[in-house]
């Protein structure tokens, strides 16, 4: 049986690397108030944060397992707590954009880390429903954020950035463990990643995080157009996908496990395009948010598989083979907006319909990331 003293700390630093990134949502009129600045210009503190943080996540989990985990992740959660304090005390817009940049930097150097130290922590007949718990809870800090930091904000939106300071401060104390060395063993490589198994793997994220995940803004989008929802009630809609992965994290693990996280994936990934692609053409918004909950709560078995996969791919390298695999999961969010727009402003249905086509492209991946090396 794995300690929960040393996967508690794990999953909490799961939990507050998207809570920082998605608490800005929620801040944007009081940020406006205070920087005196325009909503676009609150609005770069989203690619501030989110571009290093995937950029950096190609290489900063090898750079980590080099270093040493524990070594890596006490310095980032240093970095990442300084960088909110300065959020909090930033005197302008220009350094709350930059000291949103440096959370994503330092940020990138902790999730990969953490999952690949939690991988390690627990015993590989537990694997799968750890990864998996661990993917529900940072749904759960993406769908939490809004309403931790309205909360925050209440008071004053300064604390939305010094208490996951503080508890970051914390979490420096209790860093992941180190990967097992076995005797004659080599140190992380970049060129251990450089595989054809992960670049399937990779092109299964991609194809994820551009068919589904990365699609909470045509969602927004739709909900809209389609049924005239307000800020709130979108913001209601988008919440329940996150809140379904945090309720179906562990039960997703268990399913990867008695599936084996070939199958799973091949399973969630049909049962989130038959939840996506009709999602433009359903007559009202209890329909799309009930589809948008089942999308969540069926990827949560996605994502429980491909993390697994993504752990166990290159196992003298795990922490750069998990932030490969993120690196190449934010790519998808990046391109999404890009690659569905144009398709939406000439029918709605179609873009949704075809970003179920592309979830089912990891029905081949996934299984032949398992069969080559």
């Amino acid at each position: 049986m794995s300690d929960r003293r040393t996967t508690l700390p794990l999953y909490l630093g799961g939990f507050l690397g998207p809570f920082g990134g998605a608490v800005l949502a929620v801040l944007i009129p009081e940020l406006r108030h205070a920087f005196h600045a325009s909503t676009d210009q609150i609005a770069l503190a989203v690619p501030a944060y989110l571009v290093p943080f995937a950029l950096l996540q190609v290489v900063s989990g090898t750079i980590g397992e080099r270093i040493g985990r524990r070594r890596t992740v006490r310095v980032a959660y240093v970095a990442y707590a300084a960088s909110l304090l300065l959020s909090a005390v930033a005197p302008n817009i220009g350094v709350f954009l930059a000291s949103r940049a440096f959370q994503g930097m330092a940020n990138a150097f902790t999730t990969p880390l953490l999952l690949a130290g939690l991988a390690d922590a627990v015993p590989a007949a537990q694997r799968g429903r750890a990864v998996g718990m661990f993917a529900g809870i940072q749904a759960g800090g993406l769908s939490l954020a809004p309403l931790l930091g309205g909360l925050a904000a209440e008071v004053s939106w300064r604390l939305a950035f010094i208490l996951p300071a503080l508890v970051s401060v914390g979490l420096m104390l209790m860093p992941p463990p180190e990967a097992p060395h076995e005797p004659g063993s080599v140190a992380a490589s970049f060129r251990s990643v450089a595989t054809p198994r992960m670049a399937l793997l990779c092109l299964a994220g991609f194809a994820g995080y551009l068919g589904m995940a990365g699609l909470a803004f045509l969602v927004s989008l739709r909900a809209a157009d389609a049924f005239a929802l307000g800020a709130t009630g979108r913001g209601a809609l988008l919440a329940t996908y996150g809140a379904a992965g945090l309720a179906f994290g562990r039960a997703g693990g268990l399913g990867s496990e008695r599936l084996g996280p070939g199958r799973g994936a091949v399973v969630a990934a049909i049962g989130c395009a038959a939840a996506i692609a009709p999602l433009g053409l359903v007559g009202s918004a209890g329909a799309m948010a009930t589809l948008w909950f089942t999308a969540g709560a069926v990827s949560a078995l996605l994502w429980a598989a491909l993390n697994t996969i993504s752990v166990e791919a290159v196992p003298a390298n795990r922490g750069g083979a998990v932030s490969l695999f993120a690196a190449c999961k934010f790519a998808g969010t990046a391109v999404a907006p890009l690659a569905w727009l144009p398709v939406y402003d000439a029918s709605p249905g179609l873009a949704f319909a075809l970003a179920g086509v592309v979830l089912l492209a990891i029905v081949p991946l996934a299984p032949a990331s398992l069969r080559v090396s």
